[in-house]
């Protein structure tokens, strides 16, 4: 397998996934609760948006097909749509949506919602994981895709179980500074992908 698309892979889907940034959101869902509670609620999250993730790189081209959206139109609006996450990320935008959106339902498990949905299976990541199975298809660039995403969702729920240590590690400048860095990462990613969509359309690029 390519290194370049396990590396490209692994990224993008670390930036849009976004774990520094969910550690704090976690935190503030789960506060007062017991450790063991806090596993139980992350290790739920994690795997009802690795199933939802799955379904999506399996089933997400076949179903563009139905519908009549080619993959490099596909390519185009999800490097679009990802740019405009990179943006949220740079001026602090998606932060303070992400935060709204924990408090707006105050429910004593938010591991389905709103941990696995929207927060960590959102449509950013959706469109990613469609976008990654499309650059590189066939059984053994589904089966890569798939161990990149778990290996995200490892490192979101190690993450998560040091919640309080890397919080208080970063503290909000820090968390705030890698953000910004990783939106600058992943502006550059999404051009990528819109330039590999018109480059499938036939436009030098």
């Amino acid at each position: 397998m390519d290194s370049a698309f396990l590396i490209t892979a692994f990224v993008t889907l670390f930036v849009i996934i976004d774990p520094i940034g969910l550690t704090p959101l976690f935190v503030a869902l789960t506060q007062g609760m017991s450790e063991k509670t806090r596993r139980s609620i992350g290790l739920r999250a994690c795997l009802v948006a690795a199933v939802l993730l799955s379904m999506f790189a399996l089933f997400g081209e076949a179903v563009l097909g139905f519908v009549g959206i080619s993959m490099a139109a596909f390519r185009i609006a999800g490097g679009i749509l990802l740019f405009l996450t990179a943006l949220d990320m740079l001026f602090q935008r998606r932060t303070k949506r992400r935060e709204d959106q924990a408090e707006e339902e105050d429910h004593p498990d938010p591991s389905v919602f709103p941990l696995a949905i929207p927060l960590i299976a959102g449509p950013g990541a959706i469109a990613t994981m469609i976008l990654l199975v499309g650059q590189n298809p066939g059984m053994l660039g589904l089966l890569t895709t798939l161990a990149v995403m778990l290996a995200v969702l490892a490192i979101v729920m190690l993450l998560f179980l040091a919640a309080g240590v890397l919080e208080r590690a970063l503290g909000k400048t820090g968390i705030n500074v890698v953000t910004r860095l990783l939106g600058m990462l992943l502006a550059a990613l999404s051009v990528q992908f819109v330039l590999d969509g018109l480059r499938a359309f036939g436009i030098s690029a």
